[in-house]
């Protein structure tokens, strides 16, 4: 049963309040009129460097924020990933916090000779969450959603997150007011639900 959520918030605009937000929003009302506890973690707000060679990569940071994110990440039975999708895929930001974050001894490790992964956040489940401009129908079969599928396959798998849900909100632009609430409502059953 989940009892803890940590939402991460991968909009990389802090200083407007977008429909990711309020999707967020909505699923974090949901789990603490459930009694969960919740964290968030808000990447456009957190500051850290890029990450240049594989020497960064491999070895720990010393960025606070980071810790904290991981620390949160840690302590999740479940998490929560919203972001706009960007040229079909997560923006470049909330790429580089999962760099930083989901490091080699923290969220996995080689093992020797095969150099195959040792999964380190088993146990964990998430929520995949995406807003696009084109109808997420579009999205999901004609380009078969490949920017989610490498989040889920390449990055949360890999570390032993599952399973892994999806929730595609297309034309985002075009959604009347009536068509926001109903999604608003959905991401509140989510949160309530814990999935």
């Amino acid at each position: 049963m989940v009892r803890r959520i940590t939402v991460i918030q991968g909009h990389p605009d802090s200083k407007n309040h977008h429909f990711c937000h309020a999707l967020a929003d909505s699923y974090i009302k949901g789990a603490r009129n459930s009694a969960f506890e919740v964290r968030l973690i808000d990447v456009a707000s957190m500051d850290f460097p890029l990450l240049r060679s594989k020497d960064d990569f491999e070895h720990d940071t010393s960025v606070e924020s980071i810790r904290q994110a991981q620390e949160a990440i840690r302590w999740a039975d479940h998490l929560v990933i919203v972001y706009p999708l960007w040229l079909g895929t997560m923006p470049a930001l909330l790429k580089a916090f999962f760099e930083q974050v989901l490091r080699p001894s923290f969220a996995f490790d080689y093992t020797e000779p095969a150099r195959l992964p040792k999964k380190h956040l088993t146990g964990k489940s998430a929520r995949i969450v995406v807003t696009m401009g084109m109808p997420a129908y579009i999205y999901r079969w004609f380009f078969f959603a490949h920017g989610v599928k490498t989040l889920e396959r390449n990055i949360l798998a890999f570390c032993g997150i599952k399973p892994i849900r999806t929730s595609l909100v297309g034309s985002i632009e075009s959604r009347s007011e009536a068509q926001r609430k109903k999604w608003l409502s959905s991401m509140q059953q989510l949160g309530e639900t814990g999935r």
